[in-house]
């Protein structure tokens, strides 16, 4: 899979998470991704701690490996010829400013396309190219807020709360971005023509609630935290164990409870996979229960019977973890961690510093490298 999308080139303007994500699981399919930065800031990633002697944040590099980076101001008119002249040797162009942004610099979609009709352009963005959000300024959390995902989030009684990780930017966004880029290439191999890919990460992460906004046709709301998968049925929750640690039990199928009860010496009741008023007096007891052995007894417990139980484990402890260090999906490099998705290795190099490559790129594309500079357009 390293090398599926060989031979394809990806010009990446977008900052932070969302887009670089996406653009590096293109990177680890094969992709040739080069990097758009401005000559100030560049992308405010790579100083966000935690950051390593070299000053580069760890998260930037990991995002951001084997890629290169280039400098272009769009704000000059000679930065503003450079991108549309690049723009004729790429396949695809990702960017994640707000909507209009690019057209008002006068390198918009209508513009680059005709300039390379077989262009892929894809814009991630909080709340998509139309609609009246879609000029609102926001963050993960904020497009989980209105998404209604972060409803569904936290216990009964109690406010929701922030997920422990970037739901909307990475599976409203990154991933989706991926699933359209590569959706318009396939297009593109059949008609010749390119396409806007617009993706909005508020209604992708929306996406992620589909069992949860399916539960409420036609049925009355149970409230946060009282619905099957958001704790409330005793056989699908966390519970803390003698020594504090939490487990995780998910034994939504009969076999899986039975066999957890049967084991654990308690009763099978069937009556623990429905919500209801009986589940306050279930979870006290699986409380009470997981609160009498530690974890460790309770992971051999889960070695021994198969009933969907697992420890909560902490970072450090899944950068350990037996099982994905056979599946090779933490790495190090120059003395970063390399974290490998599903779908392929993860791919060769550091993260470019800001710049880097300006003048490989600049050349490849037959551009004037030293009239860019005497513009103050590179560097």
């Amino acid at each position: 899979m390293s090398q599926s999308l060989k031979g394809v080139r990806v010009l990446d303007l977008s900052r932070l998470l969302p887009g670089p994500f996406a653009s590096m699981i293109l990177a680890d399919l094969g992709a040739q991704v080069d990097k758009l930065e401005d000559p100030k800031g560049g992308d405010y990633l790579r100083v966000m701690p935690p950051r390593a002697e070299s000053g580069m944040s760890a998260v930037f590099h990991d995002l951001n490996r084997g890629k290169r980076s280039l400098v272009l101001d769009l704000k000059k008119d000679e930065g503003r010829g450079a991108l549309l002249q690049l723009t004729e040797g790429y396949d695809v162009l990702l960017e994640s400013f707000r909507p209009g942004v690019m057209d008002r610099l006068g390198v918009g979609y209508d513009t680059l396309k005709q300039a390379n009709p077989g262009l892929v352009y894809c814009a991630i963005s909080g709340y998509g190219q139309n609609g009246p959000a879609r000029d609102r300024a926001g963050h993960d959390l904020n497009y989980l807020a209105r998404a209604g995902v972060l409803g569904f989030t936290g216990p009964a009684g109690g406010p929701p709360q922030p997920p422990g990780v970037q739901l909307a930017d990475i599976g409203g966004g990154g991933l989706y971005a991926v699933i359209g880029i590569l959706a318009a290439l396939q297009e593109r191999a059949r008609t010749g023509k390119g396409r806007f890919v617009d993706i909005a990460m508020c209604e992708g992460a929306l996406t992620f609630a589909l069992f949860g906004f399916g539960g409420r046709l036609g049925v009355p709301d149970p409230g946060r935290g009282n619905d099957v998968l958001t704790g409330g049925i005793a056989p699908y929750r966390t519970y803390v164990t003698k020594d504090g640690h939490a487990m995780a039990l998910a034994a939504l199928e009969p076999k899986f409870w039975i066999t957890f009860c049967n084991a654990a010496g308690i009763k099978a009741d069937l009556s623990a996979l429905s919500p209801g008023s009986h589940q306050a007096a279930l979870q006290q007891n699986l409380t009470e229960l997981f609160a009498s052995k530690t974890r460790a007894e309770w992971i051999t417990f889960a070695d021994e019977h198969d009933c969907c139980l697992e420890p909560v484990l902490t970072p450090d402890e899944t950068m350990a973890d037996e099982h994905h260090a056979v599946r090779g999906v933490f790495t190090k490099d120059a003395g970063f961690l390399r974290t490998r998705t599903p779908v392929a290795p993860a791919s060769d190099g550091p993260a470019p510093t800001q710049g880097e490559h300006s003048e490989e790129i600049l050349r490849e594309a037959g551009i004037d490298v030293q009239a860019l500079r005497d513009a103050g357009a590179t560097r």
